[in-house]
């Protein structure tokens, strides 16, 4: 392994890394880095939280200059990566600092075409810089080096049309990059039809497997949340993660998690830009326990310090569970994850296995736990009522008596 001087950086860019008190280059970022300054398209496969950001931001910092607009073009799925990705290769910058922009949906667009004709490096969401590119407020012309960061994750978003066409609006002489965590094969598919001879890096798991137990729990489903409660009130349990698959599960677990008396922070996709933000950084900041997230939070975003991951509902797609139990046993600690099993899960559960032979899930013998308390959150209690009177409004609505009645009932009876 060689060191960041070792691998042809530039005296800025050292003082820079230094500055940021990182020592030793990972793989990624050792096997990646002089192909980069080559100037070669890279295609590089590690997972989250090993230093790919570095690795192209390098590379980024190294060529971009700040009088020739925008010359870098970084494409993520997700806001929040966005705007990772954007303070990651601000902070290798030196004084003069390069322009370096973040535009995604769910703010103000105006604000955002201000900003691009100072920007020297956009880091964007498909959706925006598409809506961008339609209204003509920004100039690709002059891109030198285009990043797609969690390739792979473009894909399972349906982002993939979007990208093919911001692609093609970019000049055909640049340096292509693709980073993901899994490169599957329909990005080896888009990298041969958009790459010239790309190096592919191969970085391997940084999850420690010999510091990573795996366990699952058999639950009925009308019990499973009060065994989470009980899980997460144990000593042992610092900072967890609690995976659920939609939004509505997120939004009553931590409802009622906070009810039952744990620090518990909820963060999915219907919250907005700022609300995500700080989230993150509260978790992080250790003022909240219990992070309640879907797979928003499973990728690419920087998150520290966590001993268990708990998969409350299990990922249908056997990669998104790689992704989320990646984000414990790091860097030397060990780390826990399980999974509560139900009976709609087990199907789940056998594609997982199938998919991942090398992992040991030990089932894990159901404990005596005490049932907590549950209720909606206030928005589900409304949103309740809401259908309720729509039903009415549509003659659908159920009788007390068990009966339902048609809708030229309905009127009558309103009018009396």
């Amino acid at each position: 392994m060689h060191t960041f001087k070792d691998l042809g950086l530039n005296d800025s860019l050292l003082q820079s890394i230094e500055e940021l008190g990182f020592t030793q280059p990972t793989k990624i970022q050792n096997d990646s880095i002089p192909l980069i300054l080559q100037g070669k398209d890279v295609i590089g496969e590690s997972e989250t939280g090993s230093g790919k950001t570095l690795a192209f931001g390098c590379g980024i910092v190294d060529s971009v200059t700040r009088q020739d607009g925008i010359q870098a073009l970084i494409l993520t799925p997700t806001r929040e990566l966005a705007e990772q990705v954007k303070l990651s290769i601000r902070e290798l910058t030196q004084k003069p600092r390069l322009k370096i922009f973040a535009i995604y949906g769910g703010v103000s667009i105006y604000n955002q075409i201000k900003c691009l004709k100072r920007a020297n490096v956009v880091v964007a969401t498909p959706g925006r810089l598409l809506d961008h590119i339609e209204r003509g407020t920004i100039d690709l012309n002059s891109v030198k080096i285009l990043v797609m960061d969690e390739a792979d994750r473009m894909f399972d978003m349906g982002f993939i049309d979007d990208v093919e066409k911001i692609i093609n609006k970019c000049p055909a002489q640049r340096q292509t990059m693709f980073f993901s965590a899994t490169i599957s094969r329909a990005v080896k598919g888009l990298a041969n039809k958009y790459m010239l001879e790309p190096k592919i890096v191969l970085a391997g798991n940084i999850v420690d497997p010999d510091k990573l137990k795996q366990v699952s729990i058999s639950v009925s489903k009308n019990k499973k949340f009060s065994l989470l409660t009980h899980l997460l009130k144990q000593e042992d349990i610092h900072m967890s993660m609690v995976f659920c698959n939609t939004r509505n599960i997120s939004d009553f677990v931590e409802h009622n998690l906070r009810s039952n008396g744990v620090n518990a922070t909820a963060i999915h996709g219907g919250l907005t830009q700022n609300k995500r933000l700080k989230t993150i950084d509260r978790f992080n900041a250790n003022e909240v326990s219990v992070l309640v997230c879907t797979d928003v939070a499973a990728r690419g975003l920087h998150i520290k310090n966590v001993s268990h991951i708990i998969n409350y509902d299990l990922p249908r797609d056997p990669n998104d569970y790689i992704h989320r139990i990646g984000r414990t046993a790091r860097a030397g600690e060990s780390g826990q994850v399980i999974n509560l099993l139900t009976n709609f899960d087990r199907n789940a559960m056998v594609k997982i296995k199938r998919h991942n032979k090398t992992f040991n899930i030990e089932t894990q013998e159901l404990a005596e736990f005490s049932d907590a308390q549950i209720s909606k959150p206030k928005s589900e209690v409304g949103r309740g009522e809401r259908n309720r009177v729509r039903r009415n409004h549509t003659g659908q609505n159920h009788r007390g008596n068990g009966n339902f009645h048609n809708g030229q009932k309905w009127s009558r009876i309103r009018r009396k």
